[in-house]
């Protein structure tokens, strides 16, 4: 199945998002919902979302502060999860360009894409304006 890739701007440094893309506190602030790890390679984080998704991942990308990713060996829907950072200025103000590619298995493209969108637009909400979405009110954002 194809990959997907989305290139998304966010008005804050690179740093700030490498950050909030690989640490614990910072993806239970727009994606999961309890998750624990070191951001390093070949380290293993723990991502639950609820009792269905309690998943393992494998660090296999840490590249501060532009490249993340994750593998998902045992999550059939969601193989891997790569982020490449880069910056531009405009305005005088630095911005970063999250570069988001998912290795998906079984869930649909659509489904994926819509989800993609959810969880980016939460994730440039926290950054930008600091606000925290509940995780129990994130589908519905």
């Amino acid at each position: 199945m194809p990959d997907i890739f989305h290139d998304f701007p966010i008005k804050v440094s690179p740093d700030r998002v490498f950050e909030t893309i690989n640490t614990p506190r910072g993806l239970d602030a727009w994606w999961s919902m309890k998750s624990s790890g070191r951001p390093a390679e070949a380290e293993e984080y723990e991502l639950w979302f609820g009792p269905q998704y309690d998943w393992r991942a494998l660090v296999t990308k840490c590249v501060a502060p532009t490249e993340f990713e994750l593998q998902i060996p045992r999550e059939p829907r969601l193989e891997r999860c790569t982020c490449r950072l880069s910056s531009s200025r405009r305005a005088n103000k630095e911005r970063a360009l999250l570069s988001h590619r998912l290795a998906y298995g079984q869930r649909t493209l659509a489904d994926l894409m819509l989800l993609l969108a959810m969880y980016l637009r939460i994730l440039r909400r926290y950054l930008e304006h600091g606000e925290c979405v509940p995780y129990e009110d994130r589908l519905d954002t």
